[in-house]
């Protein structure tokens, strides 16, 4: 039997993952300054087309977690998933690393270690196995952090991907970080190698979609395919097809986009420009290479 996952973008590391009248929500947030349009959240009219609605979050830094899933429950049911570390008090049904729950008899998770604050989780809906990373990272900051501190880092990414590499993931959404410099893919390009998903979204990347667009380009392989999605509100859906082949569909079509050329950001050689940025300069204390104008 033919099985169909419609996933959305939101912001930063909020997606949404639906198949029939199962809603997942993950990481959900508007943006330090409410950057997701209004015609790109999330409503109560647009949950009341589900039966079973459940919201995954992974830890309590603001980037992670709004407050405005909460005003949900006031219109629809919403069952939440949270990490054992929230604040006492936080609305949810609690996970630690290890735990496993059975949400209904068509969703299940368990939740494993994050190298941050709470848990990644993996949910199997109807037998499509859907993992969110949270803050789960290669967490390493080349110009400020020591040899040593590097290494630890190192060895608890590694020790924390251990246990999710026995398990079959459909789906992964993964962080790549520019703030992290030159290396800020390294901790993806390990879970591709280590876990191999079979598809990998980047997420995490700070608005910045040009490193999660040539992230995509260059990190696919043959075990996992890479795509990014870096509008507001961009949809895909993944047909898994009864002889196991996984198809990507767009369900939201290309915007064309009028730059001028003093603004377009190509990559060539591995350089980045930065000439649409006003001024600003997204890489300031990190070591990833940029060209500067002059």
């Amino acid at each position: 039997m033919e099985k169909w996952l419609d996933v959305t973008y939101y912001h930063h590391s909020g997606f949404s993952a639906a198949m029939d009248d199962v809603l997942l929500v993950f990481d959900y947030w508007l943006g330090e300054k409410g950057e997701l349009p209004e015609s790109k959240r999330i409503t109560p009219d647009m949950l009341r087309a589900y039966k079973e609605i459940y919201v995954f979050i992974s830890h309590e830094h603001p980037d992670h977690l709004d407050p405005a899933v909460f005003e949900w429950r006031k219109e629809v049911p919403v069952t939440y998933i949270v990490s054992s570390d929230m604040p006492v008090g936080t609305r949810g049904r609690r996970m630690a690393p290890g735990d496993e729950m059975e949400l209904s008899s068509r969703v299940r998770v368990k939740a494993f270690e994050s190298t941050d604050l709470g848990v990644s989780f993996l949910v199997d809906l109807c037998g499509v196995h859907i993992f969110h990373a949270g803050d789960l990272n290669f967490w390493h900051w080349r110009e400020e952090s020591t040899i040593k501190e590097i290494e630890e880092a190192d060895e608890r990414f590694r020790r924390a991907v251990d246990p999710i590499m026995k398990e079959s993931i459909d789906l992964a959404f993964f962080p790549v970080d520019p703030r992290q410099g030159r290396l800020f893919d390294a901790g993806a390009n390990y879970f591709i190698l280590s876990v191999k998903p079979r598809l990998l979204v980047p997420m995490h990347f700070w608005g910045r979609a040009e490193i999660a667009e040539e992230y995509a380009r260059r990190a696919r392989c043959r075990q996992t395919e890479v795509i990014a999605m870096t509008r507001f509100g961009e949809q895909i859906r993944l047909e898994f097809e009864e002889d196991g082949y996984l198809t990507v569909h767009l369900l939201t079509a290309p915007e064309p986009v009028a730059v001028k050329r003093e603004d377009a950001l190509p990559v060539a050689d591995g350089q980045i420009n930065l000439n649409g940025y006003e001024g600003h300069d997204p890489f300031n204390e990190t070591d990833l290479p940029v060209k500067l104008d002059d």
